[in-house]
């Protein structure tokens, strides 16, 4: 016969295993601890129970509860220290309580005094531990007739459930910490791989295209006026257009205005608008860009084109906010965010006493600078792909890049930035058909590019000295531009230059003569300047990296030429570019 102890044993050995189970099968604790306190309800003829878990700030808040309504378990909040919950979690030392009517400590937050009046109600409460500390509490409460019930085997049962709680809390909590450390960085090398847009138009995934995108996000959100400034095609209307689609603006209009293309009266009347009768053929009253923008963006493109007249017309109006009509009297009142660009340098412009310094100083609130594609060549690949994804939808045709074309898409040089690469790429699916584009769909394989003879031909009608006359410099071939690491073929000189007789050969690079070191470069680059007649007020550059680019433009990227140009030694030609990080061009 077995004896009552024994019996005791034997179910609390099967609950333990039955918990263990129930706890195992999921990393939901709240699933798995409202089961498990389901089953020992039912095993161990206890009425009620409940979990809670504290929290960073001090408080304990209800996980799972079996036996209580969902008004009930919400009222399961309690302080460190409050009540009976909160003593045990505060000290760690579980407690017994035979008649928690009688107990002052009882706040009875879930009514469990109330349901059974006839009767006396045990309470017990074991503190669940994990990782050397308190991490919640396991609660029960059963029938204890005439407050007579010892509870050490349930208190006991109840220890042992508690441990195992707190051991699934740890295994949850590092398997939550590692799901999220791992989708982090997930999400770290899908935003790092993946190029960032900020519209549709707006590609690029390099640290500078990065700090661009970076500066725009901050500045939308203000109506602060915006300085785009960077060479010709680097895309400063895209980027506009980005600023006002992600201010709270965007959903009322973004004018653009070209000043560079009209003249200075034209450019009055297209943004200021006029009166009827102010001029002839002013049919009626017509409102400017300022009005057409007004709540929105407006845009002014080449703001350094506009003539000295009208910068000063400009300058009220972007202090004051405020204009007149040509030919009217009468004030309008506009709410306008302005964004301009240009690619002239306005500090020299200041300088030379070309643009006005008030103008400047309220226009150049915050300046973007755009780097040009030479200085972004990791996002050339990704740029080709979408200028080649847009052409492929608005003509109905699957075309797509070789590895060949993309090497030479990024080793080109793209005097014309991000226009001239997105007309490339066009222009080769256009004539390429539809099917694979290779490195032979280029232009520049078969010395059509006329983008490489617009950047070495100066546009100035310059001539080339020759030793007994000048060969214009219209007549000098342009060499090839070749894949990287392919010779640069150059066509034969003219005649005339052919019978020219030689001229001076140039000193060796490896020879260095006294004063050829580093230390006498910035000296013979000023004198050389001077000499050259290069600070001249005709357009010619002044500094010294602009004096190095002009004379490596003017000879073709040959260091020998550029430095008989410029009077210098080729050793220490290679000095100076070195110096100014100048990034010579193959061809």
């Amino acid at each position: 016969m077995v004896s009552t102890h024994e019996s005791e044993a034997r179910r609390e050995l099967h609950a333990i295993y039955e918990v263990s189970k129930t706890l195992s099968t999921s990393l939901d604790i709240a699933k798995t601890f409202r089961e498990a306190l389901n089953y020992l309800l039912h095993a161990c003829s206890w009425r009620r129970a409940f979990v809670l878990l504290g929290e960073p700030e001090g408080r304990l808040r209800g996980l799972c509860s079996v036996g209580l309504t969902r008004e009930e378990q919400q009222r399961l909040q309690f302080q460190s220290g409050e009540g009976i919950v909160g003593r045990v979690y505060a000290s760690g030392v579980p407690a017994v309580v035979p008649d928690i009517r009688s107990e002052p400590l009882f706040l009875n937050r879930t009514g469990g005094a109330d349901q059974s009046l006839e009767s006396c109600v045990a309470m017990l409460v074991m503190p669940i531990r994990a990782d050397r500390r308190t991490i919640g509490v396991v609660s029960v409460d059963c029938l204890n007739p005439g407050a007579r019930r010892v509870f050490s085997e349930d208190l006991h049962l109840l220890k042992m459930v508690a441990t195992m709680m707190g051991q699934a809390y740890l295994l949850h909590r590092s398997v939550s910490a590692a799901h999220d450390s791992l989708q982090s960085e997930a999400r770290r090398m899908h935003k790092a791989l993946k190029p960032v847009q900020l519209s549709d138009q707006v590609v690029g995934s390099s640290p500078p295209m990065l700090a661009v995108f970076a500066q725009v996000e901050q500045v939308a959100a203000a109506r602060t006026t915006v300085l785009l400034r960077g060479e010709s095609g680097t895309g400063k209307e895209v980027i506009a257009r980005a600023i006002h689609s992600l201010s709270p603006r965007r959903n009322e209009a973004f004018v653009c205005v070209n000043c560079a293309a009209l003249t200075e009266s034209l450019l009055e009347s297209e943004l200021f608008g006029h009166e009827k009768g102010a001029f002839t053929g002013a049919q009626g009253q017509r409102k400017g860009r300022f009005e057409m923008a007004h709540g929105g963006t407006l845009f002014l493109d080449e703001i350094g084109d506009i003539s000295a007249s009208f910068q000063a017309k400009l300058l009220r109006v972007l202090q004051e906010r405020v204009f007149e009509r040509v030919g009217g009297g009468s004030q309008v009142k506009v709410d306008v965010r302005l964004i301009l660009a240009t690619n002239r340098n306005l500090e020299r412009m200041v300088q030379a006493g070309e643009f006005r310094a008030d103008l400047y100083y309220r226009i150049n609130v915050i300046s973007i600078q755009l780097p040009p594609l030479r200085e972004r060549r990791g996002d050339i690949p990704a740029m080709a792909q979408h200028f080649l994804d847009r052409f492929n939808r608005e003509n109905g045709r699957q075309s797509r890049f070789d590895v060949s074309a993309v090497r030479v898409l990024s080793s080109c040089y793209w005097p014309g930035n991000v226009r001239e690469l997105e007309n490339c790429v066009e222009r080769t699916a256009t004539m390429a058909g539809d099917g694979v584009i290779t490195d032979l769909a280029f232009p520049c394989r078969e010395n059509r590019c006329l983008t490489q003879v617009l950047h070495h031909i100066d546009r100035e009608d310059a001539v080339r000295p020759a030793r007994h006359g000048v060969i214009p410099i219209h007549e000098v071939p342009v060499a090839r531009v070749g894949l990287p690491g392919e010779a640069a073929a150059l066509p034969p000189l003219p005649a005339a230059a052919a019978e020219l007789p030689p001229g001076p050969a140039a000193p060796d690079v490896h020879d260095e003569a006294p004063g050829d070191g580093p230390e006498a470069v910035d000296g013979l680059l000023a004198v050389a300047g001077a000499a050259s007649g290069q600070a001249s007020p005709d357009g010619k550059p002044e500094g010294e990296r602009e004096r190095l680019i002009w004379a490596m433009e003017r000879c073709g990227w040959v260091q020998a030429k550029a430095a008989r140009l410029l009077k210098i030694s080729p050793r220490q030609m290679g000095y100076a570019l070195r110096k100014h990080g100048i990034e010579v061009r193959k061809f």
